[in-house]
């Protein structure tokens, strides 16, 4: 895919890195986790954390006016280090993890993709991060 822009998005999670793994590769966490904002949810979500192996998190608006599927392939997998995956529409993502002690960093950068604005894609994967830091520090 020809795309030369894209986007990082950070957080630190108050969480040593093997519960900061587990609550990112097990889909019974994900779909407590894994959407922008409280009027959306992700209802199911599958995952084989493995290179070739396919995620699936199904996203809607809770009022079901929309939904979609979020599909991707990993590409790279070194367990409590780092994930990357192509997403079906090209684009690739790559998260790492930084182990800190009783604390983690997630750093995962993205290419953008051309429908939107960069700042709004920024700030939905930044909420997602965000949610996943509140619900991993809770849990």
């Amino acid at each position: 895919m020809e795309n030369s822009t894209s986007i990082t998005v950070e957080t630190i999670v108050h969480a040593p890195i093997e519960k900061v793994w587990e609550f990112w590769k097990n889909p019974d966490h994900i779909t407590k986790w894994s959407f922008a904002s409280s009027d959306w949810h992700t209802p199911h979500a599958e995952n084989d954390l493995k290179v070739g192996g396919q995620f699936k998190n199904s996203m809607a608006a809770k009022d079901g006016s929309v939904s979609f599927d979020f599909v991707g392939t990993y590409t790279a997998v070194a367990e409590h280090q780092k994930i990357e995956y192509t997403i079906e529409d090209g684009r690739t993502v790559r998260v790492v993890f930084d182990a800190l002690g009783e604390k983690t960093r997630i750093t995962e950068t993205f290419d953008a993709e051309s429908t939107h604005p960069v700042e709004m894609q920024r700030n939905g994967w930044q909420a997602i991060l965000d949610n996943f830091k509140k619900y991993t520090e809770e849990g």
